[in-house]
């Protein structure tokens, strides 16, 4: 609810391109997927899905489903270590939006070419 709230506070605020909020949706879906996926095998004793891909997806911006996925599944979520980390990645990734979201990140965007 925070980073919607975010978003939202950003998007009357700067503007930012609607696709921003398809691309957090979608990759967060695949997120949770890739969580549950996860859970399943580990229940069943089958291959699992690497902490370092998790992590991955939730630097690029899964980071909503992977959380929905680790309190919903209960896949995750008392692993210390990985939690550090998790939360490192929630970080990166919200400044990363705001670096992006902002008239200069835009600017930056446009300079290489590289609109959203």
């Amino acid at each position: 609810p925070a980073f919607v709230f975010l978003f939202g506070v950003v998007s009357l605020v700067w503007n930012p391109p609607l696709l921003l909020a398809l691309f957090y949706v979608v990759i967060s879906v695949l997120t949770y997927f890739t969580y549950a996926m996860d859970k399943s095998a580990a229940k069943k004793g089958g291959w699992r899905t690497s902490e370092s891909t998790l992590h991955w997806l939730s630097l690029l911006g899964g980071w909503p489903g992977a959380l929905v996925g680790q309190h919903t599944l209960r896949h995750k979520s008392n692993k210390a270590p990985f939690r550090l980390v998790f939360w490192v990645t929630v970080f990166v990734n919200v400044s990363l939006f705001l670096l992006v979201a902002s008239p200069k990140g835009q600017a930056y965007l446009e300079m290489f070419s590289l609109q959203l």
